[in-house]
């Protein structure tokens, strides 16, 4: 097949350091090549890539000042319309602006969503377009959104080369991890008084954007004094790989449905057990009582935080390695690719 993969103009695929929907675009187009298909990938041109790569902006738009992303966004969708006859599928990791070329161009869309549903904002122009298919990366994704009966077209979670990327850990650092965002939806002061209840050293992993600094300032910060909790920063996959090795567990105390959690099955990869809540995907990732536990409750968290050294760190390893690889992926995003192309040619 001929198949665009357009990638968010924000980040380098693959991401440096923080980046989940690069991360998934690049293993899922190198995937694809390696399975024979002739892959363009739409993305920024510091980009790496065995596909070939469409420039859509110089570097990524966090690495620049830019003051209108959206702007960027569209002229990624007016190039996709330019190359569009070269495709048999185009696959969008941009959400819902190129549906509004559908009609144009005479190549199917499928939209894989990577975040949030349950934006308002969206739904009218959702409603609109609820025959386009679209991909989610979780049931639980969906829950937001079922009133609009929108076109799935599959659940597909997401992949990557785990096996290769992380090794069995033992825990043998003694410390919790929090990693990957700082956001209040996160959870990451939910995690510092765990780990200080828990008597357990913390190390805080992440990145702070800008929309966020605020929150860090005035809600995280004032922990950072605190002798158990070591704050980090954000880190590039080596010095990830080493930090969820040594942890005892991954904290991912979370305070909203969230649709993946790419962090999760690193960190499952590694051995390493995982406490959070039950909401979103999680409960679809994690099995309780086996790769970690699921807790509603700030004192079971503390409680697991000892329970989790009786787990077997190699039976969770081979589990995530297993169950989200990327060739279990880029075999199912095929069998959509395949479904979508089949409905589009009927209707045409």
């Amino acid at each position: 097949m001929n198949i665009a993969q357009v990638a968010p103009p924000f980040v380098r695929v693959p991401p440096v350091k923080y980046g989940g929907t690069e991360r998934v675009v690049y293993f899922l187009t190198e995937g694809l090549v390696k399975r024979g298909h002739n892959v363009t990938l739409f993305a920024a041109g510091t980009s790496e890539t065995s596909a070939r790569l469409i420039e859509v902006v110089a570097k990524p738009l966090w690495q620049t000042h830019f003051v209108d992303p959206v702007a960027w966004v569209t002229y990624e969708v007016h190039l996709l319309k330019k190359y569009a006859k070269e495709f048999d599928i185009i696959h969008s990791h941009i959400d819902y602006l190129p549906w509004l070329i559908a009609e144009e161009i005479d190549v199917p869309i499928v939209t894989t969503f990577h975040g949030r549903l349950d934006i308002e904002d969206w739904w009218p122009l959702m409603n609109e377009y609820r025959h386009m298919p679209v991909v989610s990366i979780s049931d639980a994704q969906r829950l937001a959104v079922a009133h609009l009966n929108l076109n799935w077209v599959g659940t597909v979670y997401h992949g990557l080369d785990l096996e290769d990327r992380f090794y069995l850990g033992d825990g043998s650092g003694g410390y919790l991890l929090f990693l990957g965002r700082i956001a209040p939806e996160k959870g990451p002061t939910t995690a510092i008084r765990v780990a200080i209840n828990a008597r357990i050293p913390l190390k805080i992993a992440a990145r702070v954007d800008p929309v966020c600094e605020k929150y860090f300032t005035t809600e995280v910060q004032p922990y950072l004094d605190h002798p158990l909790i070591h704050w980090i920063g954000e880190v590039d996959d080596i010095a990830k790989r080493d930090l969820l090795a040594g942890a005892v567990a991954l904290l991912a105390p979370i305070d909203w449905d969230e649709p993946f959690g790419l962090a999760v099955i690193e960190a499952l990869a590694s051995g390493t057990p995982v406490i959070a809540r039950p909401r979103g995907a999680l409960v679809e990732i994690v099995r309780n009582g086996l790769d970690g536990y699921l807790c509603w409750d700030e004192q079971e968290m503390v409680d697991a935080c000892t329970k989790v050294t009786l787990l077997d760190r190699s039976a969770i390893r081979n589990y995530a390695i297993r169950r989200f690889s990327t060739d279990r992926m880029v075999e199912e995003y095929e069998e959509v690719y395949e479904r979508v192309i089949r409905e589009f040619s009927i209707r045409s």
